[in-house]
C-alpha cells in the first residue's frame, strides 16, 4: 500500500487525526477574510457582464491582416463602449461589444467594414437586445435559488436542519469566492460562468454529503455513551475522509488548469476562461468549505442542543474521574463506568474506540523490571 493510502486508512480506522474541529475559529476567520475581500471587489469593480445578460452586438469578420488592437480601437472609438476583440485561429476577427443599439451596431459595423476594406456584408452582426439579456439573467437566478432550495430539502429530510444549514452556508461561501475573483480578475461572465457555478455547487455538495453521512453514522446513538462527545466524533468523520477529498479535488483540478492556464492563457482560446475561471476556483473553494467550514459549523450547531450539552458535562467528568484514579494508582485511564454502553468495534467509533484503548493499556504486559 502506498504511503498515502496507509494514511488514508490509518486517519479512517481513528489512528491519528488532525483536530479541525478543535480550529475552528481559525478557518472561520479565514473565510471571512477572503469573504470580505471578495465583497469589496464585486462592490468596487463589479462584474463584466456578457452581452447575453447585458444585450449587445457580436461581429464577425472575414480573414484579415487588421490586428486585434487596431479592430478594437477602430469599434471603442466609433460605439463609445468597450469592446472584446479576439483574432481566431482562420485570421478572422470577433468583436463584442456590450450594450449597443441597433443603430449603434449598425454605424459600428460600417466603420469596422471600412477599417478592414472590405464591404459591409462581409462583416456579420449578431444582436442580442437588452430585453432577451434580462429574461436569461432572470433565469439564471431562479435556476440558482431552485438549485438552493432543492439541496436544503434534501439535507434537511436525509441528515438534519443543522446539516442542511452548515451545507447552505458552505454553497454561499463558495459561489461568494468564485463571483468575488471575477470581479477581480475582470473574466467576462456568460452562460457558461453560471453552467459553471452550477457545476462547482454540485461538486461542493457532493463533497459535504460524503463527510455528514459518515457523521451521522458516527453519532447514532451517541448520547448512550460518555466515551466521545459530538465534536470529537465530527472531527474523526472528517479525517476520515480528508484523502479521498483532496485526492479527488487534485484530480479534478488538473484538466480544469489545463483549460484555465493552457486554453485561455498560452493558446489565447478566450471562450474557455467563461467556465474554467469558475471551475477552477469554485472546485478548490468548494474543497476547503467541505472540510474547514461544513463539519465544524455542524458540530458547532449541534452542541448547542441540550442533549449534546449534557454529553459533553458527562464525557468530561468521566474523563476527570479517571484521570483522579490513575493519578492515585487505584485504576486505568478510560476504564468502563458502570452503566456505559459500548458503541461498538464495528461502527464508525472503532478508531477513536480502539485509540483510547490503546492509551489506555500502554503499560500493560510489561515486567515491572523492564519499566524505565
Amino acid at each position: 500500500m502506498s504511503k498515502l493510502g496507509n494514511l488514508g486508512a490509518r486517519l479512517y480506522r481513528g489512528e491519528v487525526g488532525y483536530d479541525f474541529v478543535g480550529k475552528r475559529k481559525i478557518w472561520y476567520g479565514i473565510s471571512i477574510l477572503i469573504t470580505i475581500t471578495a465583497i469589496v471587489g464585486l462592490a468596487v469593480r463589479g462584474l463584466n457582464m456578457g452581452i447575453e445578460f447585458s444585450g449587445g452586438a457580436v461581429f464577425t469578420t472575414t480573414k484579415t491582416s487588421v490586428s486585434a488592437e487596431a479592430a478594437k480601437q477602430t469599434v471603442e472609438e466609433t460605439s463609445g463602449h468597450t469592446a472584446i476583440v479576439q483574432k481566431l485561429g482562420n485570421g478572422t476577427l470577433r468583436v463584442q461589444v456590450s450594450e449597443l443599439t441597433t443603430d449603434q451596431s449598425r454605424t459600428t459595423q460600417q466603420a469596422l467594414a471600412k477599417k478592414l476594406d472590405v464591404p459591409l456584408d462581409k462583416v456579420n452582426t449578431d444582436i442580442v437586445g437588452p430585453s432577451w439579456g434580462d429574461q436569461i439573467a432572470n433565469k439564471a437566478w431562479t435556476g440558482l435559488a431552485v438549485f438552493m432550495i432543492l439541496v436544503v430539502i434534501y439535507l434537511a429530510i436525509a441528515f438534519e436542519w443543522r446539516m442542511a444549514l452548515a451545507a447552505l452556508v458552505a454553497l454561499i461561501h463558495d459561489l461568494t469566492i468564485t463571483v468575488g475573483v471575477y470581479a477581480l480578475v475582470g473574466f467576462e461572465v456568460t452562460p457558461g460562468t453560471v453552467i459553471g457555478l452550477l457545476t462547482i455547487l454540485g461538486y461542493s455538495l457532493y463533497d459535504t454529503v460524503v463527510v455528514f453521512d459518515g457523521l451521522k453514522e458516527g453519532a447514532k446513538d451517541i448520547t448512550k455513551q460518555t466515551r466521545f462527545t459530538y465534536r470529537e466524533i465530527a472531527n474523526r468523520s472528517l479525517n476520515g475522509t480528508l484523502v479521498r477529498s483532496i485526492n479527488t479535488t487534485v484530480v479534478a483540478l488538473l484538466p480544469v488548469a489545463g483549460l484555465l492556464f493552457i486554453g485561455g492563457g498560452f493558446l489565447g482560446a478566450g471562450m474557455l476562461n467563461d467556465i474554467s475561471l469558475a471551475l477552477f476556483v469554485g472546485l478548490a473553494a468548494g474543497a476547503y468549505s467541505s472540510i474547514f467550514i461544513a463539519t465544524p459549523l455542524v458540530a458547532d450547531l449541534k452542541e448547542r442542543d441540550p442533549q449534546m450539552k449534557a454529553l459533553t458535562k458527562r464525557v468530561a467528568a468521566k474523563r476527570a474521574a479517571a484521570a483522579a484514579k490513575a493519578e492515585a494508582g487505584d485504576a486505568e485511564p478510560h476504564d468502563e463506568v458502570p452503566g456505559d454502553e459500548d458503541p461498538g468495534e464495528d461502527g464508525p467509533q472503532a478508531g477513536l474506540v480502539r485509540q483510547a484503548s490503546t492509551r489506555s493499556r500502554g503499560g500493560r504486559g510489561r515486567s515491572p523490571g523492564k519499566r524505565r
